[in-house]
């Protein structure tokens, strides 16, 4: 609110009060979330629109005409779509065998490898099942066969605890809206090397402005346009908040609420959930249906009738769905935050009760 009322200006793009001021706003943003996932230089932070922006330039970027890049069962349609259009392009690529909650372990990976396997595009937890993927086992092999690594961390920004540098990620996509408390339409693109990608767009940067070819520095070589400034300024609000409370806290307290919220909803009969091993890891969302039901109606019911809102249907992972036999029904799908407690988990589980008496 306070860029909207008094820093309304293009940062870069002049050498007045307000466009400096604007800059300075940005390049403390920027700095703000290269601190926060520990990149060593803030010029290798690429603000984006969110992940779906950010998944298509590190895709559509890296790959080239004869590459071959490995997925998991758990991608959201911003890796499989863009994927679907490398196809286009001459670019293949192989999804991972999975467990039934979406689980993919780096034995899975090296099975599809190719000799023209370029990358690796993982999302680290899932948006349906909440699977936790292993991570430092994928950086492994990934080091070892000499190949690119896009983590999708649209859900576990501001949930896991990321070092890039020091754990050898090549892209890391994270979005504002999410676990990081920011503003919709934000999100940032961590690149090791940014002369690895090609920009997903062209145009105006107040940098090289005498020149007809795209900036070959970053972050200018990727943020062509005007930012979107104040949206920019609470995406590091919402990192700020995070880090006055704490991001291993605040996380502790997220797994409390699924943990309160699974172990009840397995006393409830005609509840279907999916994603609960005991060897496995999860985030802090929860997938499930009542009987045979479709999501649609039972979020409806918790909504209109409780107050409780929640996701239905595919949540753009139709290929998890099909994976777990529910691409007709969907799934509804609760989401736990820092600012949910244990009453509410209660009220949810109450409400899901006398919905299943009528199913």
């Amino acid at each position: 609110m306070d860029v909207l009322e008094k820093h309304s200006a293009n940062p870069g793009r002049a050498g007045h009060r307000l466009s400096l001021e604007a800059s300075r706003i940005m390049f403390e943003a920027r700095d703000t979330v290269s601190d926060f996932i520990g990149s060593e230089s803030v010029n290798h932070v690429v603000f984006t629109s969110g992940g779906t922006e950010g998944l298509n330039t590190a895709i559509l970027g890296l790959l080239l005409p004869g590459d071959h890049v490995i997925t998991t069962v758990a991608e959201h349609n911003s890796v499989y779509r863009p994927l679907g259009h490398c196809e286009k392009r001459g670019i293949s690529h192989s999804i991972a065998r999975a467990e039934a909650d979406g689980f993919t372990s780096a034995e899975e990976i090296e099975k599809s490898l190719k000799p023209s396997t370029k990358a690796v595009v993982v999302n680290h937890i899932s948006n349906l099942t909440g699977i936790v993927q292993p991570l430092p086992d994928i950086i492994e092999l990934c080091r070892e066969k000499g190949l690119f690594l896009i983590v999708d961390g649209s859900q576990s920004c501001g949930y896991y605890d990321y070092h890039v540098e020091l754990m050898g990620i090549d892209f890391l996509v994270g979005t504002g809206h999410k676990s990081l408390y920011g503003p919709q339409g934000t999100g940032f693109l961590y690149l090791r090397d940014p002369e690895l990608l090609s920009p997903l767009k062209y145009g105006g940067t107040g940098s090289e402005s005498e020149s007809m070819v795209q900036p070959s520095i970053s972050p200018d070589k990727f943020e062509s346009g005007t930012p979107n400034l104040p949206g920019i300024a609470g995406l590091a609000g919402g990192l700020a908040f995070i880090k006055k409370y704490g991001l291993e806290k605040m996380a502790i307290h997220k797994d409390e609420l699924r943990v309160h919220f699974v172990e009840e909803l397995k006393k409830i009969k005609g509840i279907t959930l999916y994603g609960d091993r005991e060897d496995h890891v999860y985030g802090p969302v929860v997938a499930l249906n009542v009987g045979t039901v479709g999501s649609s109606e039972i979020s409806f019911a918790l909504d209109y009738d409780f107050g409780i809102m929640t996701r239905s249907g595919l949540h753009c992972a139709p290929m998890l769905h099909r994976h777990m036999g529910t691409l007709e029904q969907g799934a509804v799908r609760f989401s736990f935050g820092y600012h949910n407690t244990h009453e509410e988990v209660d009220e949810g589980l109450r409400a899901l009760r006398e919905i299943a008496k009528k199913y």
